[in-house]
């Protein structure tokens, strides 16, 4: 059995009960064939939670379908195909993306974009498990299981017209609901601590901004996330990353926090963010890099010395100084 908060084959990270009970479903629903509607806000790993259920029993191809570019004359031929001449400019027969889906899986993404004119030709597939190419007068069977996803209330979209009902209840067979991670944050330490170690290099984060990183809420999710900590890692050679490399949106979150512990390591970290913020004393924050590196290390001292910067020595000298215990 895989330690709790370990990525399982599902691909997701966390050991909040919400991921527990989608990894639960994901396992029981993923070698079916039946299609299931993934609902979550943007950013909360629809396409991975997709994903996780082809991976649960693979077979044929995995092909992401983005209904949200799928605009214009051709949206047609990209779904379904063209034969030849079935078009200006088409001087060749092209296969569609549902073809190339034949015995796999089509991930739908995004489908409350899907056109109207489009939705009413995926709900034939759905139900007679056949489409036409584009200037064909024949109809092409096909085998493929589909999958949607998409950060709309498509409820309210049917009531206001603008998704086709009897396509909604063809999609809403399964449904997987994935929450916001401002539901979850008990997973954010888990998901930083994989998103710094896919760098390929150490980094290493004070007690504070840990705090700090899993204060927020988090509104663009866990893309948010990824984004915030590739933007630090980007400006900061490190090992160490600090609050003056966060984002504007989450300093601002410190500062509305009112969290004075918070708001004094940030000023230290970030000189003129917070200038009416206290200033925390220099050895406070050392003693705090130090213990960070130590507990993120397992306290192997050679190691911690290379992060740090420093000799092997000095960091005995200052292990002892600041009277630091491994718990």
């Amino acid at each position: 059995m895989k330690p709790a908060g370990e990525e399982l084959p599902t691909g997701f990270v966390g050991r909040s009960p919400r991921i527990a009970q989608i990894r639960g479903l994901i396992e029981r629903i993923g070698p079916g064939r039946m299609p299931v509607l993934i609902q979550g806000e943007s950013g909360t790993g629809k396409e991975v939670a997709a994903r996780s259920l082809y991976n649960a029993a693979p077979t044929g191809a995995f092909v992401p379908i983005d209904c949200g570019s799928m605009v214009g004359p051709l949206m047609e031929s990209e779904l379904f195909g063209h034969t030849r001449n079935a078009f200006t400019g088409a001087g060749e027969a092209k296969r569609g993306l549902l073809e190339l889906a034949h015995g796999g899986t089509a991930f739908f993404d995004e489908i409350g974009d899907l056109a109207a004119e489009l939705q009413v030709k995926l709900l034939r597939v759905l139900q007679e498990k056949e489409f036409r190419p584009v200037g064909s007068l024949q109809r092409m069977k096909v085998d493929v299981r589909i999958i949607a996803a998409t950060h709309r209330n498509l409820e309210r979209e049917v009531k206001a017209g603008r998704f086709r009902e009897d396509l909604f209840h063809r999609l809403n067979v399964i449904r997987v609901t994935l929450p916001p991670l401002r539901e979850r944050k008990e997973d954010v330490p888990l998901l930083i601590d994989r998103f710094l170690q896919a760098s390929g290099r150490r980094y290493l984060l004070t007690p504070e901004l840990s705090q700090a990183l899993t204060s927020y809420d988090w509104p663009g999710n866990i893309r948010e996330l990824k984004n915030c900590l590739d933007r630090m890692m980007a400006f900061n050679s490190g090992p160490l990353l600090h609050f003056a490399d966060l984002p504007t949106q989450v300093i601002n979150h410190i500062r509305a926090t009112n969290e004075p512990h918070l708001a004094m390591a940030a000023a230290a970290g970030g000189g003129s963010v917070l200038p009416t913020a206290p200033i925390v004393p220099l050895h406070l924050v050392e003693r705090g890099a130090i213990k960070s590196a130590l507990d993120n290390l397992k306290w192997d001292r050679t190691e911690a010395a290379i992060q740090l910067g420093i000799g092997r020595t000095t960091l005995y000298r200052k292990i002892k100084e600041y009277q630091l215990a491994q718990d």
